[in-house]
């Protein structure tokens, strides 16, 4: 019996082997690419309907392709994201990818899950993402990929950021809180 209730969806069988390694027996279901085929989405949405899903991709366009195909045809599926960091491969040369991810990113990445919200209402105007230099500076892009990592909702450039934040229903309050993290980081650094 796997660890998850939920079945996880990944893009190819080298995230399969990464997760078994990681948590031993593991149920999924690899995409294999971006161009996800009509007998997969339904495979997925039958898997939502029963036990549960969780999407688990690359932290690159392809992966967040993958990631909004499936929610746009999957509702309710949870979501988990792998900072950009963990997924580096350990030679220079790679794209980034679940498959290079240790056991502790995995099991980090996992043990925060956000379900999108279809219908939410913007709750953070853009004046306030420009106030907090997450859009229009030049150190924006860097916070953006921090505050995705402290938030859990992975990286998103500055026009997808509002859609994120709305989507995953990310407050005001908790924004504040990431940014006075991402602040005091910037301090220290």
């Amino acid at each position: 019996m796997s660890k998850f209730k939920q079945i996880i969806v990944v893009e190819g069988r080298d995230d399969t082997k990464r997760l078994t390694e990681a948590f031993g027996a593991i149920d999924t279901i690899e995409t294999h690419g971006s161009a996800i085929s009509p007998a997969t989405l339904a495979l997925i949405q039958r898997a939502q309907q029963t036990r549960g899903v969780i999407v688990l991709t690359d932290p690159d366009f392809p992966g967040e392709k993958i990631r909004q195909t499936i929610s746009a045809a999957v509702p309710g599926v949870m979501h988990a994201w792998l900072p950009r960091e963990a997924a580096k491969p350990e030679r220079l040369h790679g794209s980034l990818g679940v498959e290079h991810a240790t056991p502790a990113a995995l099991k980090a990445a996992l043990s925060h899950l956000l379900v999108a919200v279809p219908d939410a209402k913007a709750q953070i105007p853009t004046t306030d993402l420009y106030r907090m230099h997450l859009i229009g500076s030049p150190d924006a892009a860097k916070r953006r990929a921090r505050l995705g990592d402290l938030l859990h909702i992975g990286y998103a450039n500055g026009k997808q950021l509002q859609k994120r934040l709305r989507q995953f229903g990310i407050t005001p309050a908790q924004l504040g809180q990431a940014v006075t993290q991402l602040d005091k980081e910037d301090l220290d650094a």
